[in-house]
């Protein structure tokens, strides 16, 4: 076989195609032969040619696989020495390169059998060795056996570390130094022990030395494996201390910031800082690197390229996304120079810098919200100059802008309408498709959160240039458009009725197509029928709705998931306005929702298992199906599309389960398998719907077995099913939207069905609610990488508020047996009260013990000593918010604290007084210091000095907007009129005129109305005709509403 087979490899190498393709046939014929193992050992040893030498290597890779467990042990021993010979002896770097890519193949099956106990000696004393060859190629060895025998390296992993270190500082040979760092790099993706990773960070000078040698010979692919390095470091539990993370971040930003790089170099740099602000922030802001950090970014924004608008590559794009991800991760230090950039270069002569001043403030808008909401005017100033620039792209990133601060920075942003519509509206008649498109964005995202008094004003003119742009521009500014139209209906409501009839018309031409390139129009306007359907309402859509629905349903045949994505919102909506009249589309949309549900994934995995000689044209060759090495996963990609689609129709099952109830009876089971298995699903948009609907599904299953025989059985599975997905959830989900989702679903069944039904999950739910409280839960995991002081364990606020929630959710199920299990609850909570915290951490607390005190009745009494300094405070904060809960938590703990809340009442009273007063700007804050007052007359009237608090109190009703207050308000002034109150009874006049106004509110409740009323007759009996004089100076209205009462009475 060994001469035949040396005239076909001959013959593989030459020119004539037809000679190639006839010896690549008999190759694979005689390769079947283990036989073929020593002939191309022998090929690879005694060749004439380096090429039939490489060639010999190449065949011998791919074959070894499948021939070594049918070799003898002589022909074993032949094979190994042979490798090793070659290693050493041959002067081919391109041969020898083979060879050790054959012994890392060798070695995954001969290593573990213990057949090969010289390779690790030989390798060691090879990277020694005097010559450069020799131990590049050694290196070369060790980066490619961790991919086939990483685990055999642990016991000699200290020795393995002290070699590397050495070759990376290597001061003869530039190809050993860098063998080493790609040694470095295979060793860092093998391991995975935290010890043994922190020794590696010993090696961080070695590396950017060699790093920086490689740039600068133009070795950009080598320099990069540095970046690959780090990303392990950040990414592994091990702490990144001392001037480490600062010497990686000065690298990083020298190459991201240097021009003449490769895109891809300077891309992986600019990921290293992304990768380090989202998990290790702490480290940054230890070592003051945030600043630095900007300074590098934020000019990055106005950088120049010539490279597609599209490329993800392009440093002003990549620089945007991780200063989004730096204030994701640490608001407080980004803001300020952000702002400070953006004030400066709004107004510079140079465009591109104009254009970065407005795009960072957008890009920062989601994580600094806070923050940016205390400066909106002086940010509004720069961006609304930016939208009437003379420049094109200064206008589109300000329009951009815009946008994102109407989605992120509400409420407040709103409240500048008046100024911000108007610039809108001028930028919709821009020149440029580019700026009206991103205008229409911004409208779309500004009006969402208005409300109909809010865009009445403008809904005529906005409506008049939609319309008309809607027939008469390009398809992409007709999408937006139509984005916008449908956040105007939502925002309008009732007041949209006069154009919800052309809206709808002109949907209908969308609705039909069938194109290609027009599938997106017909997704938004399928989305937009359902908008205008939510704000117009059941009574003029019902006898209308059927054509769209025909439509909708149709466009499943179209294999296009925005579609599908946005007919099942479409389908939710409807489901919303009909109710159980939807029912009758069910058979028809349940199907096309589960349909969705159960799509494949979507992973786009690229596999890389070509090397490098099989790129020089080797392939053909080893092509055939003996083939058995593992293929490394270069690179996982998502299709997005298939995500959402999951989601909204996930969502969907949810909404008609909660509006169908009854009729969704023959599409519970399956919704369950599917919601059960989606709660565990990769993606957190599609846990967060399959959580929401879950719910609802729970709902529409109690009410669907409640009328059959072993319906209670039934029930409680369900309920087994879903408090036990819940449950998991709070404590093992990674994602805080999902976690607080099913912490606030929990709530609302603790609420529901009330104690008995809460009793068996109750020590799993406490222990769950403990975790988050203490967080440590899944979701709240932080980097361990620096000393972390107690202001820097930043959680979400959204999930914290679901938490808390939970308190007063037990309390009012369990009532004063809630008492030692909030024992257990207390001290993790108020962690967050602490003087540290945010604003918003300690009235959460405040607002948590007002409603566990309210509800939990007489225990909270051993708490009031540790809580009432806490909530005396919180009666001054600035926030309004802050103000509004103290009040009511006073007056809880007073109501329920008995006599250990008395000795605190003067305290009390002088800390509400300011609340009363004119300089309290909040009236939601005066009702609830309203209702404080009331339950401290209810529960102590003699400690109080009522001749002092009663004209005060009195002058502040009726109730302005927290109608909770009602009933103890006004319990307290009927009270005091039946008891004949001395101190009362001077104010009959002050008392009839809010009675009158109580009597004749059109949101008052029934049982409010007729407690005033009763007082009111009492004091007619009392006084008689004494009471004409008062009741004369009522204006007609608020009589004829007394008068109806006395007469009810």
């Amino acid at each position: 076989m060994a001469q035949s087979l040396e005239l076909l490899l001959i013959q593989f190498l030459m020119p004539d195609n037809d000679a190639r393709r006839q010896a690549e046939d008999q190759i694979k014929r005689l390769a079947k032969d283990p036989q073929v193992v020593p002939a191309l050992i022998h090929h690879l040893r005694t060749a004439k040619t380096p090429n039939v030498r490489q060639l010999a290597a190449v065949l011998l890779r791919k074959k070894i696989t499948g021939h070594w467990s049918k070799l003898s042990p002589q022909i074993k021993q032949l094979v190994k020495q042979s490798l090793i010979d070659s290693i050493t002896m041959e002067h081919s770097p391109p041969v020898r390169k083979a060879s050790a890519n054959v012994v890392s193949i060798v070695a995954k099956y001969a290593v573990p059998s213990g057949e090969w106990p010289d390779l690790f000696p030989f390798l060691f004393q090879c990277s020694q060795s005097p010559q450069e060859d020799h131990r590049e190629v050694a290196l070369i060895l060790f980066s490619s056996l961790t991919e086939t025998i990483g685990n055999a390296f642990r016991p000699h992993f200290a020795d393995l570390q002290a070699l590397l270190l050495k070759c990376l500082q290597d001061e003869t040979s530039n190809r050993v130094r860098v063998a080493a760092l790609k040694a470095v790099g295979s060793f860092m993706e093998f391991t995975h022990d935290g010890d043994e990773v922190v020794k590696f960070r010993d090696f961080i000078p070695s590396i950017l030395n060699v790093s920086r040698q490689c740039l600068a010979s133009g070795e950009e692919d080598v320099a990069i494996i540095a970046f690959e390095i780090f990303d392990e470091l950040i990414e592994s539990p091990a702490p990144l201390l001392g001037d480490s993370v600062k010497s990686i971040v000065q690298f990083s930003l020298e190459v991201c910031s240097t021009q003449s790089l490769e895109p891809n170099t300077r891309h992986q740099a600019i990921q290293i800082i992304s990768w380090l602000a989202k998990y290790k922030s702490s480290t940054l802001k230890k070592h003051k690197l945030v600043m630095p950090i900007l300074h590098v970014l934020c000019p990055l924004l106005a950088e120049s390229t010539n490279e597609n608008d599209d490329d993800d590559l392009a440093p002003d794009r990549a620089a945007a996304e991780v200063i989004d991800t730096m204030a994701l991760n640490i608001p407080k230090q980004v803001f300020p120079p952000v702002f400070e950039f953006a004030s400066v270069s709004y107004q510079n002569a140079n465009p591109k810098f104009r254009e970065a001043s407005v795009t960072a403030l957008g890009v920062i808008s989601e994580g600094c919200l806070e923050l940016m909401k205390t400066k909106l005017e002086p940010i509004l100033h720069i961006v609304l100059a930016a939208l009437r620039d003379p420049e094109q792209m200064v206008r589109g990133a300000a329009s951009f802008a815009l946008g994102q601060f109407a989605e992120y920075l509400q409420p407040e942003i709103v409240s500048h309408y008046e100024s911000v519509l108007p610039c809108i509206l001028n930028a919709l008649e821009d020149a440029s498709d580019e700026v009206k498109e991103k205008s229409y964005y911004a409208l779309a995202a500004f009006c969402e959160n208005m409300g109909e008094e809010e865009i009445l004003p403008f809904l005529d003119p906005l409506m008049g240039r939609l319309l008309a742009a809607l027939q008469n521009s390009s398809r992409i500014l007709k999408e937006t458009c139509m984005s916008a139209i449908g956040s105007m209906a939502s925002a309008a409501e009732q007041a949209f009725i006069p154009y919800a009839e052309r809206v709808l018309e002109l949907m209908k031409n969308f609705m039909v197509l069938t194109n290609d390139e027009d599938l997106r129009s017909r997704a938004r306007a399928t989305e937009l029928v359902g908008m205008v359907a939510m704000s117009v309402g059941k009574t003029r859509m019902e006898p209308i709705i059927p054509p769209y629905i025909e439509a909708a349903i149709s466009g499943f045949g179209l294999e296009y998931s925005e579609l599908r994505e946005y007919t099942h919102g479409f389908f939710g909506n409807v489901a919303e306005i009909l109710g159980d009249n939807f029912a009758q589309y069910l058979p028809h949309v349940v199907p096309l929702a589960f349909s969705s549900c159960n799509l494949d994934d979507g992973s786009a995995i690229d596999i890389d298992e070509c090397d490098d000689e099989i790129a020089n044209g080797f392939e053909g060759v080893s092509s055939d199906d003996e083939a058995h090495d593992e293929p490394r996963v270069r690179n996982i990609s998502i299709r997005t599309g298939v995500l959402d689609e999951k989601a909204a129709a996930t969502q969907a099952l949810g909404i008609f389960a909660q509006h169908t109830t009854i009729s969704y009876a023959p599409y519970l089971e399956e919704t369950l398998r599917i919601l059960v298995k989606h709660s565990g699903y990769f993606h957190g948009d599609v846990r967060l719907q399959a959580i929401i609907a879950l719910k609802h599904a729970l709902t529409a299953a109690h009410a669907i077995f409640q009328s059959q025989n072993e319906g209670a059985a039934k029930a409680k599975e369900v309920l087994d099913t879903v408090m036990d997905i819940f449950i998991k959830t709070m404590v093992e989900d990674d994602d805080k939207e999902v976690v607080a989702q099913a912490c606030t679903n929990v709530a609302d069944i603790i609420r529901d069905y009330g104690y008995a039904t809460l009793e068996p999950y109750l020590p799993k739910l406490v222990h769950a609610t403990l975790l988050l409280l203490q967080e440590k839960s899944a979701c709240q995991e932080v980097e361990s990488d620096s000393e972390i002081d107690d202001e820097d364990s930043a959680h979400d606020e959204v999930l914290m508020d679901a938490v808390s929630d939970l308190l007063p959710a037990f309390a009012k199920a369990m009532g004063a047996q809630f008492d030692s299990i909030f024992a257990q609850l207390f001290d993790p909570l108020m962690k967050f009260a602490k003087a540290f915290r945010t604003p918003q951490d300690r009235t959460m607390v405040v607002a948590c013990l007002a409603e566990v005190a309210q509800n939990m009745g007489f225990p909270i009494a051993v708490y009031v000593d540790r809580v009432m300094p806490l909530v005396l405070k919180e009666l001054a904060a600035s926030e309004a918010t802050n103000r509004r809960n103290a009040a009511f938590c006073v007056g809880e703990l007073c109501k329920n604290g008995g006599d250990s809340a008395l000795k605190y009442y003067d305290n009390i009273l002088r800390g509400l007084h300011p609340l009363f007063g004119e300089s309290e700007p909040d009236d939601a804050v005066r009702d609830n210091a309203s209702g404080a007052v009331a339950r401290m007359i209810m529960v102590h009237p003699e400690s109080i000095p009522l001749n002092q608090v009663l004209p005060v109190f009195l002058r502040v009703l009726p109730l302005k907007e927290d109608r909770e207050e009602s009933l103890a308000v006004y319990s307290c002034v009927s009270a005091l009129v039946f008891s004949s109150n001395p101190h009362i009874l001077p104010l009959i006049p002050e008392l009839v005129n809010i009675f009158a106004q109580v009597a004749a509110s059109p949101i008052e409740t029934s049982e409010v109305k007729a407690l005033v009323g009763r007082a009111f007759c009492h004091l007619i009996s009392l006084y008689g005709q004494q009471m004409q004089p008062i009741l004369s100076n009522l204006s007609p209205a608020h009589a004829n509403a007394l008068s109806a009462f006395s007469t009810m009475s």
